[in-house]
C-alpha cells in the first residue's frame, strides 16, 4: 500500500490543511508521497522535510498564524503600474513567498526530502501540467503558486511555469500515476459564505482561483481512477474568510482539526462518493442549508 497526500491550492485557506494534517497524524495516517499545488505545495514541502510529528505540524501552524497578506502578496504602486502598462508580467512579486520557503527549508533540492514530494505547475505556453520533483524547493513553490497576473511566471528548465490550479488533471491523477494506491485529498476549500464579493483585484483573482481548484478536483474525482482508493477530507463549511486574508489562520486550523477528527472517527475514509464533499454551493439564505445553485444568479 502506497499512501499519497494531495494538497490543493487556496491562498490563505491553505491553513485549513494544517488542521487536516494534525487530525490525520493523530490517527497514525502518514504519506509515502506528497503532491502539492500552490499553498498546498508550501505545506507539502514542509511535511516532506519535517514529517508528521506533533512538533513538526505545530511548527507549520506557527508559520501560518504569523503570516499576513503583505508577507505573501506585497503590493507596490510602481509595480502595479508597470504591470498595467505592459512593462511587467504581474502586479506583484513572488520573492517573499520564495523567501518564506527558503527560510523554513533544510534542503536545497526536493530530491533530498525524507518523503518524496512533487509540486504541480502549468506550462504557460502549452497549458500542460508540469510536475516538479527535483531542484530548488523555493523555485518549485513559486512556480506552483504563480497566479496569472498576480505573480510572474517562473522560468525553469526551458519553460515558463504558472499556477498548478490551471492544470488538468489535478494532483489526484498525478499521485496515482506516481504509484499511490491510497490517496487522501486535502482540499483547502472555498470561501462559500462571504458576506460580500472581494473588492480588490488581488482578492478577486485569489478567490476565483480557489473555485477553479475545487472544480478541477470535482471533475477528476467524478472519473474513476482504477487501482486507487480515494478519500476526500471535507473542506470547512461555512467559510467567511477571503482566500487573500491571512489573519484567521489560527481559527481555520482549529476548525479543520476538529472537523477532520470527527470525520475520521465516524468512518469518513470509507464513505462512498467522496466528491460530494466538494459540491459548489452558497449560503445566500441565512438559516438554510447550503445548496447547489447552478446558473442561477
Amino acid at each position: 500500500m502506497t499512501t499519497a497526500f494531495v494538497l490543493s491550492g487556496g491562498g490563505s485557506l491553505g491553513a485549513v490543511q494544517v488542521g487536516m494534517l494534525q487530525a490525520l497524524a493523530q490517527q497514525g495516517i502518514a504519506p509515502d508521497l506528497l503532491v502539492g499545488t500552490s499553498a498546498g505545495a508550501v505545506n507539502a514541502v514542509w511535511v516532506a522535510q519535517h514529517g508528521m510529528s506533533a512538533d513538526s505540524l505545530a511548527g507549520l501552524s506557527r508559520i501560518w498564524t504569523q503570516l499576513r497578506r503583505r508577507d505573501i502578496f506585497p503590493v507596490r504602486p510602481a509595480r502595479v503600474l508597470r504591470g498595467l502598462a505592459g512593462r511587467a508580467p504581474a502586479v506583484s512579486t513572488s520573492e517573499r513567498l520564495g523567501e518564506l520557503v527558503r527560510n523554513n527549508c533544510e534542503i536545497d533540492d526536493l530530491c533530498d526530502a525524507t518523503i518524496p514530494v512533487h509540486a504541480l505547475a502549468t506550462d504557460l505556453l502549452s497549458g500542460q501540467a508540469a510536475l516538479i520533483s527535483s531542484g530548488s524547493p523555493s523555485e518549485a513553490v513559486r512556480a506552483s503558486a504563480a497566479i496569472p497576473g498576480v505573480f510572474p511566471p517562473v522560468w525553469r528548465r526551458g519553460r515558463w511555469l504558472i499556477d498548478g490550479a490551471l492544470s488538468a488533471p489535478s494532483g489526484v491523477h498525478h499521485a496515482v500515476h506516481l504509484g499511490a494506491t491510497e490517496v487522501y485529498v486535502l482540499p483547502a476549500g472555498v470561501p462559500c459564505a462571504l458576506v460580500e464579493a472581494p473588492r480588490s483585484a488581488l482578492g478577486v483573482a485569489v478567490h476565483s482561483i480557489s473555485f477553479l481548484v475545487q472544480q478541477r478536483l470535482i471533475a477528476d474525482l467524478e472519473n474513476p481512477l482504477p487501482g486507487a482508493m480515494i478519500h476526500v477530507l471535507p473542506p470547512l463549511c461555512p467559510v467567511t474568510v477571503s482566500a487573500a486574508d491571512f489573519s484567521h489562520a489560527d481559527e481555520l486550523i482549529g476548525r479543520a482539526r476538529q472537523a477532520s477528527s470527527r470525520w475520521l472517527d465516524e468512518g469518513g475514509p470509507d464513505l462512498p462518493r467522496p466528491a460530494r464533499f466538494l459540491s459548489l454551493h452558497d449560503h445566500a439564505d441565512a438559516g438554510t442549508p447550503p445548496r447547489d445553485r447552478g446558473l442561477e444568479v
